[in-house]
């Protein structure tokens, strides 16, 4: 993949990675092809998406279902976010959480 093309990406969807691996990003864009990029990260789940429902329905568990932990989403559900203890404390790392899952689905790619 091309240089510019890389920033491009970079651009439109590092908000969706985590900033501390931009270098291994970069170093995986190097191995894709660029089609193959932009279609795997036009897919990959939104951090602000997942803050939003965090703070509207994540007492339900309707943040880690998105995030992909469909077990933890449930048992969320059942005791109404951790008596609202485990509700707040997603406020804070979800979005890290969805950019961590990102990036590993990244690199197994």
């Amino acid at each position: 993949m091309e240089k510019n093309q890389k920033e491009q990406l970079m651009a439109i969807y590092g908000n969706k990675l985590p900033v501390a691996n931009f270098c291994e990003v970069n170093e995986k864009f190097d191995a894709l092809d660029y089609n193959a990029a932009c279609i795997y990260l036009a897919q990959m789940k939104d951090p602000t998406l997942a803050l939003i429902l965090s703070i509207l329905v994540g007492a339900y568990g309707v943040d880690r279902i998105y995030l992909g932990d469909v077990g933890l989403g449930i048992l969320k559900l059942l005791t109404c976010g951790g008596l609202g203890i485990w509700w707040i404390i997603d406020l804070f790392f979800i979005s890290d959480l969805i950019r961590q899952k990102n990036y590993q689905t990244l690199m197994m790619m």
